[in-house]
């Protein structure tokens, strides 16, 4: 199984490196990576649905997958989650595409103009099932949630998009990933740890470390499983 693995940052995805199941191809700038029998890529496309969908677009433009999976931290509109929790984002939306009329914002599908919801093309239980693997284990929370430019730390603001959308969880890339993964047909996966409520900009409550650890202890034991997938 020939896999991708997608960050927005190295920073998000580092731990990986350092796991002893993880040997690099070579010693150069090259992102290759052999974990046992897998075909194993990262791309770290820089933070922002910009950035994504243009690293994205072009690298599946010049290269096929079996499965491609984003890995990043998020911000969550849930008190129901906790911090440094590992979620499964099933359905990402655009929260900011489209127009203002007034008090009342009109999404892109409404403007007829495009869409601003995207889902997985697979899920963790879809894969392991679909293979026979035994992945009860790795069966993570299954969350709705939305992609922004700014993020939210303002409580009008905050009130505002749960109200019309609902989302548990944030991000600043999610939804392009979903996105380019579709235009290209590549299967596709978002695992997300949260480092963060939603809420007015509160630095000392932050757990980006923890986060980051557990987002990448999920990852490698994800990948070591994967493995087993001829």
């Amino acid at each position: 199984m020939k896999i991708l693995i997608v960050a927005a940052t190295q920073g998000e995805i580092a731990p990986l490196f350092s796991a002893s199941s993880l040997k690099p191809e070579v010693s150069s700038q090259e992102t290759g990576l052999e974990l046992q029998t897998q075909d194993l890529r990262l791309l770290t496309t820089g933070v922002g649905m910009v950035a994504t969908a243009f690293s994205l677009g072009r690298h599946l433009a010049q290269n096929q997958y079996d499965l491609a999976i984003n890995l990043g931290i998020a911000g969550s509109f849930a008190r129901s989650l906790n911090l440094g929790e590992v979620v499964e984002v099933t359905t990402d939306m655009l929260a900011e595409l489209g127009a203002e009329d007034d008090e009342d914002f009109l999404p892109i599908d409404q403007l007829g103009f495009g869409e601003s919801v995207f889902t997985a093309s697979t899920t963790l239980s879809g894969i392991f099932n679909h293979n026979a693997i035994d992945g009860a284990d790795l069966l993570l929370k299954q969350t709705t949630g939305i992609t922004v430019n700014t993020v939210h730390g303002n409580e009008q603001a905050i009130r505002k998009v749960t109200s019309r959308l609902n989302p548990q969880v944030e991000s600043m890339e999610g939804a392009a990933f979903f996105y380019a993964c579709r235009k290209a047909g590549v299967p596709c996966l978002q695992i997300r740890a949260v480092s963060n409520y939603v809420e007015k900009r509160n630095r000392d409550s932050w757990q980006i470390g923890l986060a980051i650890k557990n987002l990448n202890t999920f990852a490698d034991a994800l990948l070591q499983r994967l493995a087993t997938i001829k």
